[in-house]
């Protein structure tokens, strides 16, 4: 019997067990601070261990209930069971404790941090699986009648239980998303029993239904895109004419024939069924172009939040030149042209530079340039050369953070601020410290894009500490 104790940033509960040179710490998923369970030990360290609750003897007073019916089997939403507030200290504790401990550097006081203006169908984005072979939860089984002929296997639709790349939880309602995406799930799956349609087969890599992204945006519309495990037009024309006749709100309905091992779809050709090839966010008057391949913040409401935050921090008088690092479809870019002389984006995906200069096309910008390329090969001496030197540097980098030779292209290029986005706070305060020499940082702003999961983003804004160049 243990009390948990905490929670870290992984997003686990944290219990503390007695060993002969004094304590271990235990990471026990779906925990609560105050909990008191028996615990089972699934894997032991040599400075930690990982287990999981198998009896509650008297839980936290801070549980609360979880919303949605399949939390602690499927894997998302880890959180459900704190609450909103509570959550947001946990993440607020994390980009304290990134900074302070890994940075090691001088930091202004911590802003409180900014939640979501939505707690749950608040992502834009969501990717369900199609199987075969549908998981069956320890309740399930444990209810089936005892008999020695193996239960015949059921399909379903819904997301991979984590760890297990061929089993897939059949999902009922999912709350990270509006409903709409729910009941498109369940018609199709629903479909395909009833016309005996094959489902995919994770392990023979076989089978019509694979997965499904919708996509939602602020504005109203939606897109769907199926694709599909076996190379059959008549089945695939069947299948999409029965969604559209289903669901005529479909802004954009599109499909994939992935044929590949994996399900990764930036290699494979997007056709158009009907509809656009495309959905249009909305920020601030601003319209963007979000296509199938298209990355755009997951949270757009949230991203509105992050996006004003960066804009204040770059503080913008019409003069400056800015490049916007990592820019993507070149959303933060045009957010802040109407307040720069000029704005320069660079990302490794070409087809994001597409739509970054098509979104400023459709917005009337005529500040913004945009460049494809791998960010420590494309952002050199060279380019700052011909481009000019920037007086705001905007980065966002992935979760790994900016390459040691990016660093040292920005010390060289020495903007007088940079504002750091990040959704990753101990690479964040790994970089950080590496421009410590040249830069002070001024504010940190963190922000939640991701309620019930232990993602945070965070924002910081470094001012050069020398005024000449």
């Amino acid at each position: 019997m243990l009390r948990i104790i905490d929670v870290a940033a992984e997003g686990n509960a944290i219990a503390r067990i007695p060993t002969e040179s004094g304590q271990m710490v235990l990471f026990v998923p779906y925990g609560a601070p105050g909990d008191v369970a028996d615990v089972k030990i699934d894997r032991k360290k040599h400075s930690y261990a990982q287990g999981h609750i198998v009896r509650m003897v008297q839980p936290s007073e801070l549980r609360v209930e979880p919303m949605c019916s399949h939390f602690g089997v499927c894997g998302g939403c880890r959180w459900q069971h704190l609450p909103y507030a509570f959550q947001l200290e946990c993440k607020q504790r994390q980009v304290v404790d990134a900074l302070t401990r890994i940075a090691k550097i001088e930091l202004p006081e911590i802003s409180p941090i900014i939640g979501s203006p939505a707690q749950c169908e608040y992502r834009n984005k969501l990717e369900f699986t199609f199987s075969a072979k549908r998981w069956r939860t320890f309740e399930e089984l444990e209810a089936l009648p005892k008999s020695e002929t193996p239960m015949p296997a059921e399909p379903g639709a819904g997301f991979h239980i984590p760890g297990a790349f061929d089993k897939v939880l059949d999902i009922d309602r999912c709350y990270l998303q509006d409903d709409f995406s729910n009941r498109l799930r369940r018609f199709i799956k629903e479909y395909g029993i009833s016309h005996g349609l094959t489902f995919y087969d994770l392990r023979a890599n076989a089978g019509l239904l694979r997965t499904l992204m919708v996509r939602t945006a602020s504005t109203g519309e939606k897109m769907a895109v199926m694709a599909f495990g076996e190379d059959n037009p008549g089945a695939i024309r069947e299948v999409l004419d029965a969604v559209r006749a289903e669901f005529p709100e479909l802004t954009s309905l599109m499909y994939v024939i992935n044929l590949k091992v994996n399900d990764s779809l930036g290699d494979q050709e997007v056709l158009l069924h009907s509809g656009r090839g495309y959905i249009l966010e909305e920020m601030e008057g601003l319209r963007f172009r979000v296509g199938p391949k298209s990355f755009y913040q997951t949270n757009s409401r949230g991203a509105y939040e992050l996006y004003k935050v960066v804009r204040d921090f770059a503080a913008l008088t019409g003069k400056e030149l800015v490049y916007d690092l990592y820019t993507g479809t070149g959303t933060i870019a045009n957010f802040v042209a109407a307040r720069a002389r000029q704005v320069i984006g660079i990302e490794y995906v070409p087809e994001a530079i597409d739509d970054a200069r098509v979104n400023s096309a459709e917005n009337a910008i005529t500040n913004t340039l945009f460049y494809a390329g791998d960010m420590k090969d494309e952002l050199n001496d060279e380019f700052i050369a011909r481009h000019g030197v920037p007086d705001v540097m905007i980065v966002d980098p992935p979760r790994a953070g900016m390459h040691e030779d990016v660093v040292n292209t920005i010390l060289r290029a020495a903007p007088e601020r940079i504002v750091y986005v990040s959704c990753n706070p101990a690479t964040q305060a790994r970089d950080l410290a590496l421009l410590d020499g040249e830069y002070s940082v001024r504010a940190v702003q963190p922000v939640d894009m991701f309620p019930h999961t232990h993602h945070v983003e965070n924002v910081a804004l470094l001012v050069r500490r020398s005024g000449e160049r």
